[in-house]
């Protein structure tokens, strides 16, 4: 079985997987991410991938189906199956949230294809870059997911 490393700078995020889907038979991607002020995902969905977010600190908008949402500590969000969603941390600080996707291959597909991956001791934020949105957008054709344009 191939070994993957587990932390990564996705978007200018660190992510680190707690739990591939080959760690729990296939049910779920379980990723914990440190979101600076101003990142988080444009909006996107994806049909059969099912995802919640619970919010351990800090402050996050979410957009779910064109409805806003300030998320903050111990707050759950969930997102109904293949709906347009985007998040984005914002207030005075980073946010810290956990992600929970199942049964979650389209989303290690994603992240992993798109993060450039990092020490798995590292708890500091990754240093900022400008994303290649052309290798973005083809990473997550090829995983199953639709990345919009932001409005």
């Amino acid at each position: 079985m191939e070994t993957l490393p587990r932390t990564y700078d996705v978007l200018n995020i660190l992510l680190k997987f707690h739990a591939f889907p080959d760690d729990v038979d296939g049910k779920y991607c379980l990723v914990e991410c440190l979101v600076p002020v101003g990142a988080g995902a444009p909006p996107n969905h994806h049909a059969g991938e099912t995802e919640g977010f619970f919010i351990l600190d800090g402050q996050v908008a979410f957009n779910i189906g064109g409805s806003e949402r300030i998320a903050g500590p111990g707050d759950f969000v969930a997102i109904p199956d293949g709906e347009v969603h985007a998040f984005q941390a914002i207030g005075e600080g980073p946010a810290r949230l956990l992600i929970l996707n199942a049964p979650g291959h389209m989303h290690k597909a994603f992240f992993t294809g798109i993060g450039k991956a990092l020490p798995d001791d590292q708890t500091t934020l990754p240093t900022p870059s400008e994303p290649d949105l052309g290798a973005v957008l083809k990473v997550a054709q090829a995983a199953g997911m639709t990345i919009s344009a932001p409005q």
